[in-house]
């Protein structure tokens, strides 16, 4: 299919403000008519750009909600499959080096509203506890805002690639664990909270060492140590 100029010059566009906006995946993008004002061409090339943008994953339409920004590649990440106890260990450990840093440049974040969603996320989690759910879901959602208030969207894309190894080894641990649930969950709920206050004070060191520090003690949880 022939790409026309226009069109070209509109993808480069929408990914230049992308990036520029240092937007992240699940944000949203203007709307078509702003975006054609932006760029300086009509409703049609725009559309013709994210047609293309979306195949490609850098975009996704929601219907009635207008286009967001997507996770390009992740379904082709290099991470295999957890295959035993001691590989979710391994998984453990890389954890706390990429989500220490995470929680370190989210301490540092002058994005407000980020750092508040952290706040946000906790407190979803927080419910989610009382009520005895699973709470899988909003404990990974708390760990991608702490991802995303970094501003780093590599470190987002990373933790949106390894949601499936997180559900894994979180079962493992919860199933495996040594510790009493009740203890468990009061010291998980103590180190969400430590996390959170950490980045809310806008203490980088704080925060690297109390996400190092609650991923470190699923390792206690699940081998004893």
């Amino acid at each position: 299919m022939t790409v026309s100029p226009l069109t070209d010059a509109a993808y480069q566009g929408i990914l230049a403000f992308i990036d520029r906006s240092r937007l992240m995946p699940d944000d949203k993008l203007p709307g078509e008519n702003p975006m054609a004002e932006m760029l300086g061409v009509s409703r049609p090339v725009v559309r013709q750009a994210l047609a293309r943008l979306r195949s490609e994953g850098w975009v996704v339409s929601r219907k009635g909600a207008g286009n967001y920004v997507g996770q390009p590649h992740l379904r082709s990440a290099p991470f295999g499959s957890i295959q035993s106890v001691e590989e979710v260990r391994a998984f453990l450990e890389f954890r706390c080096v990429i989500e220490g840093e995470c929680a370190a440049w989210a301490a540092l974040s002058n994005d407000e509203a980020l750092r508040e969603e952290v706040s946000t996320r906790r407190r979803l989690l927080e419910v989610a506890i009382n009520r005895g759910t699973e709470s899988i879901e909003e404990d990974i959602a708390f760990h991608e805002a702490v991802a995303k208030a970094s501003g780093n969207k590599f470190y987002l894309m990373t933790m949106a690639a390894i949601r499936d190894h997180r559900r894994m080894a979180t079962r493992v641990i919860r199933e495996f664990s040594v510790q009493p649930q009740l203890r468990r969950v009061r010291d998980i709920r103590k180190e969400h909270l430590l996390i959170d206050k950490a980045i809310t004070k806008r203490d980088p060191e704080e925060a690297r060492q109390a996400m190092v520090a609650h991923i470190r003690s699923g390792i206690s949880r699940l081998f004893g140590e």
